[in-house]
């Protein structure tokens, strides 16, 4: 099965910075990836470049056939929280505007189009403030309108940035459900630090640390961490909620 996008020696720098070296990596029609690492690590970038924000110091991005409309066949989920919300916008059309890329602005949107806004603000529970402007949202409610933005114009490959961030734990566990659902027909990246909710939903890992490190599995143990140079904790889920830290070296003092 062809890859929807391969990156190939990928090094971005800003100025004399370099924020990502010689990463590769391939992403498949249905996979599921969850990228982790520290902050400053290069998590962003990677997204910019994926997305066309960011020109390549070297190296590329090659998108298939099936990624020919980037605009529209990638969904992009931003860290709402970087989102002006006073912008006097409502919340249909903030899911409306997911389709300007696959028309342009002088036409209005059709009634199919408005029908499958609405579809989608029902499915999300957010249809009965379709109308509402967006800066009276509450941060769930923003992440669903924002999800719906992403989801309207049904992209092949589905970017989500730290969407954890200002959501109700309710919230969180209907949206990964719905990233399960929609796994089945589209390929999903997945940048987070909640690293033990991630392991749970994601198929494979990309640690970013300024170098991209790719482990096929969703199993993932602290070497292989510490060897992927990705300082990361892990936090098991069970019965007491603990964290598990690396070994820490205490002196003593008398």
């Amino acid at each position: 099965m062809e890859n929807l996008l391969e990156i190939k020696n990928l090094t971005v720098k800003y100025g004399t910075y370099t924020a990502l070296q010689n990463a590769n990596m391939k992403i498949g029609p249905t996979d599921f990836i969850g990228v982790i690492g520290p902050n400053g690590g290069g998590k962003t970038t990677l997204l910019k470049a994926i997305l066309g924000l960011l020109e390549p110091s070297s190296g590329e991005v090659i998108f298939s056939e099936q990624l020919s409309n980037q605009k529209t066949d990638i969904g992009y989920l931003p860290q709402v929280n970087k989102f002006d919300s006073r912008f006097p916008i409502n919340v249909i059309d903030v899911v409306l505007s997911g389709l300007a890329g696959k028309r342009n602005w002088v036409k209005p949107f059709n009634s199919a189009n408005k029908e499958k806004a609405m579809q989608l603000l029902t499915d999300l529970g957010i249809a009965h403030i379709a109308n509402k402007p967006i800066g009276q949202l509450s941060g769930g409610q923003m992440q669903r309108a924002f999800l719906g933005r992403t989801l309207i114009s049904d992209p092949k490959l589905i970017i989500l940035d730290e969407p954890g961030t200002y959501v109700d734990n309710k919230f969180e566990s209907e949206l990964y459900e719905k990233l399960v659902q929609l796994n089945k027909s589209k390929a999903i990246l997945l940048v987070s630090h909640d690293v033990g909710t991630i392991f749970a939903h994601v198929k494979s890992i990309a640690c970013v640390n300024r170098e991209l490190n790719y482990h096929p599995s969703n199993i993932i143990t602290p070497e292989q961490l510490a060897s992927y140079n990705c300082p990361i904790q892990i936090i098991t889920h069970g019965e007491i909620p603990h964290t598990v830290l690396g070994v820490h070296n205490h002196k003593h003092h008398h």
